[in-house]
């Protein structure tokens, strides 16, 4: 069953980034206002196309949001062998997405503290000798 609804989100979430979807998109949209004009935009003319639209998009949401998750997941996998692959690389930033927030931000200002002390080198180095 995972397998399926992984296919199918795949599927969707690939066709509906695609330009095609769009057109597609507008043109639902544009037969639907041409068709209000035919018909009149009557309660439940316009209750067609809202319904339609909300169930779309709260499909939708759960599709791309699964998709979104698979490719966090895959990439962060790929950074941690990067990093595991790299000699002298901190083994210990491998597993960074499981930290609470208040340990990422100790990491993070530890290496923005570095960036600065660098820049600051380079600096040093830029200026002319006295």
């Amino acid at each position: 069953m995972q397998e399926t609804f992984t296919k199918f989100a795949k599927l969707v979430s690939h066709f509906s980034g695609r330009m095609s979807a769009t057109i597609i998109a507008f043109l639902i949209v544009i037969s639907w206002v041409i068709g209000g004009f035919i018909v009149g935009f009557s309660s439940d003319y316009q209750m067609y196309i809202n319904t339609g639209t909300t169930i779309i998009t709260f499909l939708m949401v759960f599709l791309i949001q699964n998709t979104q998750n698979r490719d966090s997941e895959a990439m962060q996998v790929k950074l941690d062998e990067i990093i595991r692959s790299i000699k002298g690389a901190g083994n210990e930033f491998l597993d960074l997405e499981n930290l609470d927030e208040s340990e990422l931000d100790e990491i993070r200002e530890k290496y923005l503290k570095l960036a600065k002390e660098a820049r600051i080198e380079i600096e040093k180095k830029a200026q002319p000798a006295k």
